[in-house]
């Protein structure tokens, strides 16, 4: 076996390393991202082309269905994704957010069953927020994270068991661009998932839990199929058993909504679920069919949870996980207290009982929360509700979804200019903040991350690709699109502290709301505004 000098040559940190990090960036695990950057990141690379000239079919109107090369697998019903998880077995209620210490804290101490701990969407990646993250899951599983702010003291709460721990590394496009293996950027799901496992796997299980991970963005079973050979490179690495990782994957793309049953099947010894994604859904239904104007949609708010397309969806997770034998999570309530408006809060509130209501209902055996006030609520509902600690025997086999009901865009609703200016006022109060180095925004009551910002940008694109008219007749053109733009974002600079970033926000948001140019992802467009990458260092020499 190579030594762990021979494996580091050629691997350099470029980030600011403080003493604190010295416990994550240890010869050993730095050892360990470059053994599965080297046996896995041509594979990541290959299927991110594959994205590429999927999209290319989507303009050219070839539209998705189920793959025929996998009808075996769906028409089998013998196999089973793996048992629940210790842990993992009742998870009705999930906190989310992300890692910094006191989010760790007050999440940890929520009355919720799980916490996922998340390194993606809420959190923009600079390289102080990706290590420190590190550093704070790491404290947390050795019970260890209790800390002091000022007067205030953060402490982890002793009179019951902590919500079992589940870390969301980000997706598969993105970089970390302040490590580099043999002169390449690492990905960012291989150095999130991988400095976490090697330094936590075996102490969450020391505390009756695992290894657990919220998989995002995947589009498609063979970048399941990529994540399992992860895992089992992992636990054989360090001598853990096989299936000792857990991992739900968040459906969030429309192409992985044709793919659940194969999702499952290629983690099925690691599976512990899908997860209804629902804001980056209807982003990426947005985005794939951009070009194509029978998917243009009307505002966000009309874009509910029952329109036929989120409708299908919904059934069709429920039904593909409780046949495998799986957890089926629903969707977030984004939504955050009204503290000086008893009426406007207890409106909010009454729609977030109502939405957790439906999924229960529908069959979901949890759901996410971003707050801990909101915890209450869906937990008396589930608890209501859902008396057992899952509902994997609700089969759903009333359910038959096709690809039309997938991809059926009869949303009843209009274009108007509030709903503009909400998703002008929605990216570029995320985008600021992101560029700030913050990955999750209060706006309007509403905890907004990448994905709710995603939605906004890419109505914005598809009304002026395609031309749109307004409920009061305004043709939706470039012009139209940036005087409002401009507004929104002279309106929120004044209004914001000294020293805000909406100008900055505008310049990048005014090239991707004209319906011509369209980045893959505002996170990927953004990064090098945060990347601070200094003098390259040995990993060796660390």
């Amino acid at each position: 076996m190579a030594t762990t000098d021979n494996i580091l040559q050629g691997v350099n940190v470029l980030g600011k390393v403080d003493e604190s990090h010295s416990k994550i960036l240890t010869p050993d695990a730095l050892a360990f991202l470059a053994l599965l950057h080297r046996s896995f990141n041509p594979t990541r690379k290959a299927l991110l082309e594959r994205r590429k000239l999927r999209q290319a079919e989507l303009d050219r109107g070839v539209l998705p269905t189920f793959l025929p090369e996998t009808k075996h697998i769906r028409e089998n019903d013998a196999w089973r994704g793996a048992p629940p998880a210790p842990g993992l077995v009742d998870r009705r209620v999930e906190i989310t957010g992300p890692t910094d210490r006191k989010m760790v804290v007050n999440a940890l101490n929520s009355d919720v069953w799980t916490y996922m701990a998340d390194l993606e969407d809420s959190s923009a990646p600079t390289w102080e927020n990706m290590i420190n993250g590190q550093v704070n899951l790491y404290d947390a599983n050795r019970r260890q994270v209790d800390f002091k702010q000022g007067p205030k003291e953060y402490k982890l709460r002793t009179d019951r068991k902590l919500p079992t721990l589940i870390v969301r590394p980000r997706g598969w496009h993105l970089d970390e661009k302040h490590v580099t293996v043999d002169g390449e950027p690492i990905s960012g799901s291989l150095f999130d998932f991988g400095l976490y496992f090697f330094h936590n796997a075996f102490e969450t299980v020391k505390i009756g839990q695992g290894p657990y991970f919220y998989l995002p963005k995947m589009e498609s079973h063979l970048e399941a199929r990529l994540w399992n050979d992860v895992f089992n490179l992992a636990q054989d690495y360090v001598s853990m058993p096989r299936g000792t990782i857990r991992g739900t994957v968040l459906i969030e793309t429309i192409l992985a909504a044709f793919e659940m049953d194969e999702i499952i099947y290629e983690l099925r010894d690691h599976s512990s679920g899908l997860n209804c994604g629902r804001w980056d859904y209807i982003f990426s239904v947005i985005k794939k069919f951009r070009n194509n104007k029978d998917f243009v949609l009307p505002d966000r708010s009309a874009v509910t949870m029952t329109v036929p397309f989120m409708d299908a969806y919904v059934k069709l997770l429920i039904q593909t996980c409780h046949r495998r034998g799986v957890h089926a999570m629903g969707g977030m309530a984004a939504q955050i207290p009204i503290k000086d408006d008893k009426a406007a809060n207890d409106k909010a509130m009454d729609g977030v009982r109502a939405d957790k209501l439906r999924e229960v209902r529908a069959g979901h055996d949890g759901t996410w929360v971003a707050h801990p006030a909101l915890a209450t609520i869906a937990t008396e509902v589930f608890n209501k509700h859902m008396p057992t600690p899952n509902q994997l025997f609700v089969r759903r086999e009333d359910v038959q979804i096709s690809p039309n009901d997938l991809l059926n865009m009869n949303v009843p609703g209009v274009i108007t200019e509030d709903g503009i200016r909400k998703n002008l006022n929605i990216g570029l109060g995320y985008m600021e903040a992101w560029v700030r180095g913050v990955g999750c925004v209060p706006i309007n009551f509403l905890m907004e991350d990448a994905a709710t910002a995603e939605v906004s940008r890419s109505q914005l694109w598809q009304w002026t690709k395609h031309g749109v008219s307004t409920a009061d007749g305004k043709k939706v053109d470039k012009p139209y699109a940036l005087r409002l733009l401009k507004e929104c974002a002279d309106e929120l600079a004044a209004k914001g502290p000294k020293g805000n970033k909406f100008k900055l926000a505008s310049q990048y948001f005014a090239g991707q709301i004209t319906g011509e140019d369209y980045a893959d992802f505002l996170t990927t467009l953004l990064y090098d505004e945060i990347t601070q990458v200094g003098t390259p260092r040995s990993a060796s020499k660390l």
